[in-house]
């Protein structure tokens, strides 16, 4: 009797922690299903037929979980000699060389500015302007939109008056190239046909973490050995109490 009463607090206890790792556990089993959706959604705008850039007005209330990585078809003009570089490792099956990713200021003829991710360049290439000027006269281009990437405390900071960045910020970029009201998104370029020249484009399929499935197992496992660790120890009291 007094090794039962000796349990109440540390089985409360043990309740509260179970029904808190379950609670988890299950959370995260909703947000797979909710993260997984996602993932279909992008994935299906991602690789459907390739629609009419957002009009200009449109802009500024576009939310980026809602057009992130779509795919679209526009027409205008690229302004030549003012480039944003984004630093990064080579893509996979584009050498050893770090570079960047060359972002060209671009005049759909439906009004604005958008910064195009024409492609990866390496950087003992990115010096030289010629090699990577783009296209002149009217073009239309086709790619997938990119929302803003987020910092994070290991982003180096950004180098504007090099015209340098360590994440895809379309505002900043705007802002150092004096281009005004610009998209808040850019256009990644889609791969066509045979490898170019440099910048040469990086395929862009969407990479979304989703992790929910063993997060959820971790937090029911560690329910799961709570309830052993307590019957192992309400065993061990209960035992000594009878002697």
């Amino acid at each position: 009797m007094r090794g039962a009463r000796a349990l109440l607090w540390p089985a409360v206890a043990a309740a509260l922690a179970f029904a808190l790792l379950v609670g988890l556990g299950t959370w995260q089993l909703r947000r797979l299903g909710e993260k997984e959706a996602l993932i279909q959604r992008v994935e299906a705008r991602a690789t459907g037929a390739a629609a009419d850039l957002p009009p200009r007005a449109a802009w500024a209330t576009l939310k980026p979980q809602d057009y992130d990585f779509s795919h679209v078809r526009v027409s205008g003009r690229y302004h030549g000699g003012r480039d944003a570089l984004i630093f990064t490792k080579p893509p996979e099956g584009f050498g050893r060389e770090p570079g960047y990713l060359v972002l060209t200021p671009f005049a759909p003829v439906s009004g604005g500015v958008v910064l195009v991710e024409r492609g990866f360049i390496p950087a003992s290439k990115a010096a030289d302007l010629a090699s990577r000027a783009p296209p002149e006269g009217e073009t239309t281009i086709v790619g997938l939109l990119h929302a803003p990437q987020t910092r994070n405390l290991f982003t180096p900071a950004d180098e504007p008056a090099r015209f340098i960045w360590y994440t895809r910020d379309p505002a900043a970029m705007s802002a150092a190239l004096n281009l005004g009201e610009a998209a808040p998104f850019t256009i990644a370029l889609e791969a066509q046909g045979e490898p170019g020249e440099f910048p040469r484009p990086v395929p862009a399929a969407p990479e979304i973490v989703n992790n929910h499935f063993s997060y959820a197992v971790t937090w029911f496992s560690l329910a799961f050995a709570l309830v052993v660790i307590f019957a192992l120890y309400a065993r061990g009291r209960l035992g000594r109490g009878a002697l």
